[in-house]
């Protein structure tokens, strides 16, 4: 890559640290930042600095700007069913389905011991202490892609939630096999929560 000055080499590096993000569309995107005007410039790290404002939620572990989040604090929502999803960014996608209508519980991942996923790196201690602690929740979805890590996932959860007398189902068939819930569409993942089943 041919030499740029210092605060552009610093940019696509930065930008490279993205996931999905090479050299290459990191070049594009500095060259793309610096044909912005200076306030939209200033507008774009004003809203990545404002990341900082971000929080876990104390009770599901999802993103929030607030100590316990809206879905947690909502009386509306049901208690009685509770759905374990791998990261924040899939509540989202539920969400957006108009489906789903209980509380959550963000698992922080998948199991895959070879990247050093394990039970105790993820939220398993903090899940079962969940359970124990509502004994109002009678049924636990486990929502994860259905890829080789997220079934490992689902038949790991489903024995141990099981041990504490709860009932588990996981999403229907209306995911393709290897697809990644993230790109689900509505219409496909609202199925796929309606169609769920017990494990």
């Amino acid at each position: 890559m041919r030499k740029f000055p210092a605060p552009i080499h610093n940019a696509i590096a930065a930008l490279s640290r993205l996931p999905g993000v090479g050299p290459k569309t990191a070049l594009r995107y500095v060259f793309a930042l610096l044909r912005m005007n200076k306030q939209d410039r200033e507008i774009f790290a004003r809203a990545v600095i404002n990341l900082e404002n971000i929080t876990e939620c104390s009770v599901c572990f999802t993103h929030s700007e607030d100590p316990v989040c809206a879905i947690c604090k909502d009386s509306q929502r049901s208690n009685s069913v509770l759905c374990v999803v791998s990261e924040s960014r899939d509540i989202s996608t539920i969400e957006a389905t108009n489906t789903y209508h209980g509380k959550y519980f963000v698992f922080g991942g998948t199991l895959n011991p070879i990247e050093g996923a394990t039970p105790e790196t993820l939220n398993m201690r903090e899940l079962v202490e969940r359970l124990k602690s509502r004994p109002e929740i009678k049924e636990v979805i486990l929502a994860f892609s259905p890829d080789v890590h997220g079934e490992t996932t689902i038949m790991f959860l489903s024995r141990k939630i099981k041990q504490l007398g709860r009932k588990t189902t996981k999403l229907a068939r209306g995911l393709p096999i290897g697809a990644d819930i993230e790109y689900a569409d509505e219409v496909t993942l609202g199925d796929a929560l309606l169609g769920r089943r017990e494990t």
